[in-house]
């Protein structure tokens, strides 16, 4: 899967996050959406491209959320 598609899914999902009102809830409840639904190889993708890339592209929110789970979607 192509990286550019990664991150607009990301940031879409994020979109949706983004709305919530409390801001560590939204990033914990994105990672977990990101963790459930997508395959091992999109996880993995959009990683690589946080290690190689920091992250760019990716909206703020969805960053930061990749950042602090990192461990449990790995």
């Amino acid at each position: 899967m192509h990286t550019e598609h990664l991150i607009q899914m990301a940031n879409s999902i994020g979109d949706f996050f983004a709305a919530m009102p409390d801001a560590d809830e939204a990033r914990a409840d994105l990672a977990t959406h990101i963790q459930r639904f997508w395959e091992p190889r999109m996880r993995r993708g959009i990683l690589e491209h946080l290690d190689k890339a920091h992250g760019e592209g990716l909206n703020a929110i969805v960053l930061q959320a990749l950042q602090q789970h990192r461990a449990r979607l790995a």
